[in-house]
């Protein structure tokens, strides 16, 4: 009777072995199809593509969702080929390997993306480090008019009115856009550079 109780001990733990191993196989399964459909779904996007995506459609926890983008990003950065997968604009998206710029301008007759003007350059900085804030604010900031600055950065979608303030008149407040995080290469307006930093970066240039 002790034996066949032991038999019988035996025999169970030799299925929950087995039954551990199906359950890892069927999740490294569920992972490597997970981590190409991730893949499939950056292919087809024009836009930056939040992890809340992959969250809603795929029922995955916001934790693996990351930790299977994190592992595309790495394989991507490793291989160092055309592309690449970069975080941007609170999202993830398929970009061109910086180093072949030049080269897929030139063979695809792409144009250089036209440069900021000064004027539009501080206008955008005062904005978007101090936003929201109407257009009086940034002529006192700048000591120059900056309307026409204001609507050319509106023209790019580089910003846009965010609501209006509780002052006389209820003028326009203005703030950036996603565009301008895909612009500079951010992921977050937390990822720009302190002013501080860029001061002492100014005084040490000079």
């Amino acid at each position: 009777m002790g034996e066949s109780e032991n038999n019988s001990r035996i025999n169970s733990e030799e299925i929950s072995d087995n039954d551990v191993d199906e359950i890892v196989e069927d999740e490294i399964d569920r992972e490597h199809d997970l981590k190409s459909l991730f893949e499939a779904v950056f292919f087809l996007s024009n836009d930056p593509v939040p992890i809340s995506f992959f969250v809603k459609n795929f029922m995955i926890d916001p934790t693996q969702a990351k930790i299977i983008i994190d592992s595309l990003v790495d394989e991507y950065e490793e291989r160092d080929g055309g592309i690449r997968l970069a975080e941007l604009s609170n999202g993830y998206q398929f970009v061109t390997n910086a180093r072949f710029a030049e080269q897929l301008r030139h063979a695809l007759g792409l144009r250089r993306r036209e440069s900021l003007s000064k004027g539009m350059l501080e206008t955008l900085a005062i904005i978007a480090y101090k936003q929201p804030l109407v257009l009086a604010d940034v002529d006192e900031l700048r000591g120059a008019s900056s309307r026409m600055m204001v609507a050319n950065l509106m023209k790019r979608n580089l910003v846009k009115p965010v609501g209006r303030k509780d002052l006389p008149g209820r003028p326009l407040a203005y703030g950036t856009t996603d565009e301008f995080l895909r612009y500079f290469g951010l992921n977050k307006l937390s990822d720009l550079p302190k002013l501080s930093e860029i001061k002492e970066f100014s005084i040490d240039s000079e």
